[in-house]
C-alpha cells in the first residue's frame, strides 16, 4: 500500500510531503484546490507519461517519489523478472527535467516507463469519474468477469496461444499470396530458365569466341603474311638468316685480328639464334592457321545466341546471364518449396486452433460458473447502495471466432426499478446509477484481488444524501482488505473515512500554490461541517458532522 508521497515542482504543488495510513482515507477541498493534482502526481510514479507542462517552475525539474509497502502481495517474481531488487518497502521515483527528459527509478535502479507501469498496475487502481463510462464497454465487462473468476493464468496461456495462432495465420496468408503470384509467374520463369539452361553458357566464353572468330575470318590474310615473313627470314634464295650467317662468319674470321670485334660476333650469333627461332614459330603458326567455314558458322551462331540473350535481359556479359539463370532457378525452387511450407503452416494452424478451442472452453466454463454468483452479489451490494429493486443479469454469448480474450462476449443487463425492462446498462443506467454500479463491481473484484490500493477520484457524481452515505459505507468495508483513497465532495463519504486530508490553495508572492495536509479530529469536524452547510460552518452543521463521523460502522 502507499505509505508516503513526496512531490516537488508539479503543476501547482511547490513542495509536498504526506503520509498515508492503511484503511480508508478521504481527500476533500474546494473546487480547484488541487485534489486531482495528487492523482496526476501519483500517476507519474505508476508509469504514466508526462511532459514539461507539469513543471510549476519551468527552470527546475519535477520530482515525485512514493514509498509502498509490498509485503505479502506476491510481487517478488515481478521484480525478479525485471532484474530489480525487491524490498518490503520499495521506493518509486520519477524525475522530469526542463528539457522534457523523464527518468524513472525503482529502489534507485533506473527502469524504463513500461516496467514502472507494469509494476504500478499491480500496486494502485486509479479509478476516476470518466472511467465509469468504461462500464458500458463490452471489453471492460468481460475483464471484470475474468478478474472475479481469477482467470489470470488461463488468460495468459490463451493469449500466448492466440498470439502464436495470429502469427501463423499471418504467415500463411502471406505465403498463399506469394504462391498465387508465383503460380502466375511460374510458366514465365520456367521458359526463361529453359532458354538460358539450353544455351549451356560458360564463364568468359564470349571473349574467347570473339577472339577465335577474329582469327578465323582473317585466316587467308594471316596465312599469306606469315608465309611471306617466313620466306624473308629463311626460305627464299636470298633470306635474312643466310645473310646473317655469312655476316657472322666474316666477323668471326676478322675477330682473330682484333679483339674489339668479338663482342659484335657474339651479338650476331645471338641475333641469328633469335631470328631462327622466330622463323620456326611463324612456320608453325602458318601451318595451324586455316580457313574453316564450318567453325566460323558454329562460333557465329554461338555468339548470336549470347548477344540475343544479353539484349533480351538487358545484360552485358555471359557471367551476368549465368547469375540470372541461378536466380531464376532459386525462384523456381522456392515456388516448389512454398507448397510444402504452406502445408506445414496449415497443419500448425489447425493444431493451434485445436489448442485455442480447448483453452477457450476452459475460459468460457469459468466465466459461466461465476456469473450467477456475480449477479446475486451485485444485487446485494446495489441493495446496500439504496437500490432494493435493482436487477442485475449477465448474458454470455459466443462471438463465433477467436479473439484475444477468447470466444465470449458478455453484456451487463440492468433494471433499476421493479417492473422495469432489464436492458443493457448503457441504454438504461443514469450517471448516478453508473457510479453505484461501478462501485459495486469494484467492491466485488477487490475482495478477490491482491491489489494493495484503490483510489476513487470523484466517482460519486450524481449521488447525494443517504445514497452517498451508503457509498461511504461500501468504501469503508472495502478498506478492510485494502487501502482505499477517495477524492470526494460529499460529506457523507468523508465522514466514513479513518483518515481525512484537505487539499487547499494559497496565494504566494508570484503564484498560487496547492498543498495537502492531514486533518486533526477537530479540523475534520469543521471540514465536514463546511461541506454540509455550503461553506458556512454552524453549530448545527458541526453537530451533523460529528454524527456523520461517529456513524462509521
Amino acid at each position: 500500500m502507499l505509505l508516503h508521497l513526496s512531490v516537488e515542482n508539479f503543476i501547482l504543488i511547490q513542495s509536498l510531503e504526506i503520509d498515508f495510513h492503511k484503511g480508508f482515507t478521504c481527500i476533500t477541498g474546494e473546487t480547484g484546490a488541487g485534489k486531482s493534482i495528487l492523482v496526476g502526481a501519483l500517476g507519474l510514479i505508476l508509469g504514466q507519461r508526462a511532459d514539461t507542462q507539469v513543471l510549476m517552475d519551468k527552470n527546475e525539474k519535477c520530482i515525485v517519489e512514493g514509498s509502498f509497502s509490498l509485503e505479502d502481495y506476491g510481487l517478488e517474481p515481478l521484480f525478479d523478472n525485471n532484474d530489480l531488487d525487491f524490498e518490503n518497502i520499495s521506493t518509486f521515483r520519477r524525475e522530469i527535467n526542463p528539457q522534457g527528459k523523464s527518468r524513472a527509478f525503482i529502489n534507485d535502479t533506473p527502469v524504463n516507463l513500461n516496467v514502472m507501469k507494469d509494476i504500478g498496475d499491480r500496486l494502485v487502481d486509479i479509478h476516476s469519474q470518466n472511467h465509469t463510462l468504461d462500464l458500458n464497454e463490452a471489453g471492460f465487462q468481460l475483464s471484470m468477469i475474468d478478474s472475479y473468476s481469477g482467470n489470470s493464468e488461463e488468460l495468459t496461456l490463451y493469449s500466448n496461444t492466440f498470439n502464436e495462432y495470429v502469427s501463423i495465420k499471418t504467415e500463411l496468408a502471406d505465403c498463399l499470396e506469394r504462391e498465387r503470384k508465383a503460380n502466375a509467374d511460374q510458366e514465365y520463369y520456367a521458359f526463361q530458365f529453359d532458354e538460358l539452361d539450353k544455351a549451356k553458357l560458360l564463364e568468359n566464353e564470349q571473349e574467347e569466341i570473339e577472339a577465335a572468330l577474329e582469327l578465323l575470318t582473317h585466316a587467308e590474310e594471316i596465312k599469306t603474311k606469315l608465309f611471306a615473313a617466313v620466306q624473308l627470314l629463311s626460305d627464299s634464295d636470298l633470306n635474312t638468316l643466310t645473310l646473317l650467317a655469312e655476316a657472322k662468319q666474316l666477323i668471326d674470321s676478322a675477330s682473330r685480328y682484333s679483339g674489339q670485334l668479338e663482342s659484335a660476333a657474339i651479338r650476331l650469333e645471338s641475333s641469328y639464334i633469335e631470328l631462327k627461332d622466330i622463323a620456326l614459330e611463324l612456320q608453325g603458326l602458318s601451318e595451324q592457321v586455316s580457313y574453316d567455314p564450318q567453325r566460323i558458322e558454329f562460333l557465329s551462331q554461338r555468339l548470336d545466341t549470347i548477344y540475343h540473350l544479353q539484349q533480351k535481359h538487358k545484360l552485358s556479359t555471359v557471367n551476368d546471364l549465368i547469375l540470372l539463370k541461378d536466380s531464376i532457378s532459386f525462384k523456381l525452387n522456392e515456388i516448389d518449396s512454398l507448397e510444402g511450407h504452406i502445408s506445414v503452416l496449415q497443419n500448425n494452424l489447425s493444431l493451434k486452433e485445436s489448442e485455442l478451442s480447448t483453452q477457450a472452453v476452459v475460459l468460457t466454463g469459468k466465466r459461466a460458473a461465476v456469473i450467477p454468483t456475480i449477479a446475486l452479489e451485485m444485487e446485494t451490494v446495489l441493495n446496500d447502495l439504496g437500490m432494493p429493486s435493482a436487477r442485475f443479469h449477465i448474458r454470455l454469448d459466443t462471438i463465433g471466432h477467436f479473439s484475444k480474450t477468447g470466444v465470449d462476449k458478455v453484456s451487463f443487463l440492468f433494471a433499476a426499478n421493479k417492473g422495469g425492462e432489464i436492458r443493457e446498462i448503457q441504454k438504461v443506467a443514469s450517471g448516478g446509477e453508473l457510479s453505484r454500479l461501478m462501485l459495486a463491481i469494484k467492491s466485488l473484484v477487490v475482495k478477490r484481488s491482491m491489489l494493495p490500493t484503490i483510489l476513487f477520484d470523484e466517482i460519486d457524481s450524481g449521488v447525494s444524501g443517504e445514497i452517498a452515505g451508503k457509498i461511504g459505507t461500501i468504501m469503508r468495508k472495502m478498506s478492510g482488505t485494502m487501502q482505499v483513497i477517495a477524492i470526494t465532495h460529499l460529506p457523507q463519504i468523508a465522514g466514513k473515512a479513518s483518515q481525512h486530508m484537505l487539499a487547499y490553495k494559497e496565494d504566494g508572492l508570484h503564484n498560487t500554490i496547492s498543498s495537502l495536509r492531514i486533518l486533526a479530529d477537530d479540523e475534520r469536524v469543521n471540514e465536514v461541517a463546511r461541506m454540509l452547510s455550503d461553506e458556512t460552518i454552524t453549530e448545527t452543521s458541526k453537530a451533523a458532522a460529528k454524527e456523520l463521523m461517529g456513524n462509521r460502522e
